[in-house]
């Protein structure tokens, strides 16, 4: 079913003798869907055609599987892939015989779909210019040699969002460039019970196609941090890319393409990269480091809240609690925090410091700096704040000065 700027809502139906508006000098995205165990069309695929279409004048090829797909029991839907992937493989002869190149190939396969675009990529010996796994298939495929699933060796250059690797979709790394969206595993915003009916089973694995769409039509831009391991991640240990000294850190979705002017020769095979997200779309996370040096005597451990405010009364919170930091007299420790909004111009920040206990002895902790920086937009001015004493489980409001130049 073919789309372009000509025909952008009613779609045409093509094949490999009759090829209707498809130019083949232009760039050719093809999506391919996934297992459709009711028969039902996905109801993202009307956006990420629009959207595909709004940034870039191509070719927009839906693959209609859906014959083969539709079937309660999940093998028989697997075993019809490389059916699939013979009859594109033939399709894409016939527009290199009509002209088209192999790297003007883009293919987006979602869950099934992804070992499809594998298989494509494979059958051309990796000359495909891209392939986008979202969230490849994980029953059926865990485990097996890389001839038999979605590689990085399918195409020149191979991304791949995994948003539900404890179920349905494929924990390990498949692509030159592997997204983790909060881990990998439950995304925020999808039911944590069988109760959510179905959204359950597929809220997770659907993700990765939201995400995707959001870095098409969204003003926002998902940025995301190489990194051994999410724990490392949320531990601040891995944010380093972006800055002057060092690369751009890699986007998802789209653009994140980009990434192969930089990972070719100079990296791993596969690179992972971990990123958190909000709830609901557009579905950014802003990051800022709070860095805190204490002057307690002993020390203290315990979670920090964070919320910011500008002159217009928006406020946006950051609970970093996903393990104690250790605060010692006299050490910087560097929290990385998470917001839903990015606040240009911040007039107040409250800071709660709590040890998770609500019984016993409340504690303080004496800071003798507190600094704020935006890694998102690292040229914005630093703010800072001496001498603070944090009652426990008391939130304390203060207005933010300039950090002096010097400091680092």
């Amino acid at each position: 079913m073919l789309y372009t700027r000509k025909n952008p809502i009613c779609a045409q139906a093509i094949n490999t003798t009759v090829f209707g508006n498809l130019n083949v000098t232009k760039k050719t995205t093809f999506i391919i869907h996934g297992f459709r165990p009711t028969g039902s069309p996905p109801v993202w695929m009307g956006d990420l055609v629009e959207g595909l279409l709004f940034v870039e004048d191509m070719n927009v090829v839906v693959v209609d599987w859906n014959r083969g797909a539709t079937t309660v029991i999940y093998t028989h839907a697997s075993s019809k892939t490389r059916n699939v992937a013979k009859v594109l493989k033939e399709f894409i002869d016939q527009m290199l015989v009509e002209g088209g190149s192999l790297d003007d190939i883009y293919m987006i396969g979602v869950s099934l779909g992804a070992h499809i675009s594998g298989f494509v990529g494979e059958m051309f010996n990796g000359k495909l210019g891209r392939i986008t796994g979202l969230d490849p298939a994980g029953p059926l495929f865990n485990g097996r040699p890389p001839q038999d699933r979605l590689d990085p060796s399918d195409a020149q250059f191979v991304d791949v969002i995994h948003s539900d690797t404890d179920a349905l979709g494929y924990k390990e790394p498949l692509g030159n460039i592997d997204f983790y969206p909060n881990g990998g595993l439950d995304q925020p915003g999808c039911p944590k019970t069988i109760f959510g009916g179905m959204q359950y089973f597929k809220c997770d694995h659907q993700r990765s196609v939201y995400l995707y769409l959001s870095s098409l039509r969204e003003n926002c831009t998902i940025i995301t941090y190489p990194c051994d391991s999410y724990q490392d991640y949320r531990n601040g240990k891995c944010v380093s890319c972006g800055t002057p000294q060092k690369r751009p850190c890699p986007l998802v979705g789209y653009y994140a393409d980009n990434w192969r002017h930089y990972s070719r020769d100079k990296d791993p095979p596969t690179t992972k990269a971990f990123f958190d997200t909000a709830e609901e779309k557009p579905y950014c996370i802003y990051h800022y480091f709070v860095d805190i040096i204490t002057w307690n005597k002993n020390a203290r451990r315990g979670s920090i809240t964070i919320k910011l405010r500008d002159k217009a009364g928006h406020t946006t919170e950051s609970k970093i609690d996903h393990q104690p930091a250790t605060f010692q007299k006299y050490h910087q420790v560097s929290l990385l925090a998470r917001f839903n909004q990015d606040l240009d111009k911040v007039a107040a920040i409250s800071l709660v410091f709590s040890t998770g206990t609500t019984v016993g002895p409340k504690y303080k902790l004496r800071i003798l700096r507190m600094k704020l920086r935006s890694l998102v937009h690292p040229e914005r001015p630093q703010l800072c704040r001496y001498d603070l004493v944090l009652m426990e489980n008391v939130e304390t409001v203060f207005q933010p000065i300039l950090c002096p130049k010097l400091q680092m």
